[in-house]
This record gives structure tokens, C-alpha cells and sequence, in this order.
């Protein structure tokens, strides 16, 4: 009754065969980059009335109320 692989082996070496093995844990050191901040960027940046209807958002105006 040697059947060879039995049936459950069978589906394993193939699912082997196709998936192979995980690929290497990406350490989390890797992940993260550190870069300094512009100094005139974001919160610290000056208020200029000029360019400041650019980031004005009314509900009312968009929906032409």
C-alpha cells in the first residue's frame, strides 16, 4: 500500500513549489528616516494674507448656498 507521497504531501511540495518561502523580516530601523525640518515650513511659518484664500473652506460656498 505504498502509494508514494500521499495526498497531503502532495498539496505541501506544491504549495512549496509555488509559494517558496516568506521573504526576510524588514527590520524597523529600516523603515524609519529622519529628516530635519525646514525652518520657515509649517506651524512656523509667517501668516501671509495674500496667499491665505488658498486654504479657505466654506461648506456653504462649495455647496453654493
Amino acid at each position: 500500500m505504498n502509494k508514494g507521497l500521499t495526498t497531503e504531501a502532495a498539496e505541501a511540495a506544491v504549495r512549496h513549489a509555488r509559494f517558496g518561502k516568506l521573504p526576510e523580516r524588514v527590520r524597523f530601523d529600516d523603515m524609519v528616516e529622519a529628516v530635519e525640518a525646514a525652518p520657515t515650513g509649517g506651524a512656523n511659518g509667517s501668516f501671509d494674507p495674500e496667499g491665505s484664500w488658498k486654504f479657505y473652506s466654506c461648506l456653504a460656498l462649495d455647496l453654493g448656498l
